[in-house]
């Protein structure tokens, strides 16, 4: 496979997050829907659950915060590379990294891992177009690589991430502030069928430009899906659908 390939047929995947590190090839998903599995966000060392409240409904979705917990990318690929050398899908690893130095250090591991297709990058909410350049420069090597961006900032900064090597642009999800009950304030991102119309006009906006793009965010039925596609999505992620399910609801 040449660098450059990037597999997604069907032109459906879930979003980093939505469905574990691995397939679960005994578990009641139809597999046969995705055409790539992406692993839940994977940090170079392990990362501990965010304290106190972490999710809370508004009109149209909720907002979570999870600070994405997971046990480092040793122990994930220890415990998961036999699963991705046998999962008839195409694997890529969503990497979460505070420096450059951890990027390119996990990047280097998992070109060696059977199974894993390609990375995807996550960002920060406040990543600037200089974050993005010595972000991309880190990971980018033998394997496709994805760079997930803040939904809000996604036009600004997706030139800085494809100059730099990336393959495609993803939508992370978008970030705000609810009030609580007892007056305190929680930040975290944003699901639900209300991110719809914004991740929409991201997808447009940056195809329109030549951008590869892969749609996300409020896609909750088959019509959704095809939403994205017909507004130039290369392929469409989901994922507070699957939540909601079980992971079983991928007929849509």
């Amino acid at each position: 496979m040449s660098k450059h390939d990037l597999i997604l047929n069907p032109p459906l995947m879930n979003a980093a997050g939505s469905l574990g590190f691995a397939p679960d090839l005994y578990s009641a998903v139809d597999w046969s829907r995705l055409g790539t599995f992406v692993t839940n966000p994977v940090s170079l060392t392990p990362r501990a659950p965010a304290h106190g409240r972490r999710f809370m409904d508004f009109p149209g979705g909720f907002m979570l915060h999870t600070g994405y917990p997971n046990p480092g990318i040793a122990q994930v690929v220890r415990h998961n590379a036999g699963a991705w050398s046998r999962s008839p899908l195409p694997g890529i690893v969503h990497l979460l990294a505070q420096n450059t130095e951890e990027l390119e250090r996990m990047a280097r591991r998992l070109e060696t891992v059977e199974g894993v297709s390609g990375l995807e990058l996550g960002l920060a909410g406040e990543a600037t177009g200089e974050t993005v350049v010595a972000f991309t420069q880190a990971v980018n090597g033998e394997l496709p690589v994805i760079v997930r961006l803040p939904v809000e900032h996604c036009v600004e900064l997706a030139s800085h991430a494809m100059n730099t090597g990336a393959v495609a642009v993803s939508l992370a999800p978008p970030r705000g502030i609810l009030p609580t009950q007892d007056g305190d304030l929680l930040q975290g991102r944003l699901y639900g069928p209300a991110i719809l119309p914004m991740a929409l006009k991201a997808v447009k906006t940056l195809t329109r430009l030549g951008i590869p793009t892969i749609g996300a965010g409020g896609v909750y039925t088959r019509d959704h899906v095809q939403a994205m596609l017909a507004a130039g999505a290369i392929a469409v992620q989901l994922d507070s659908i699957l939540w909601r399910t079980g992971g079983y609801n991928l007929n849509i």
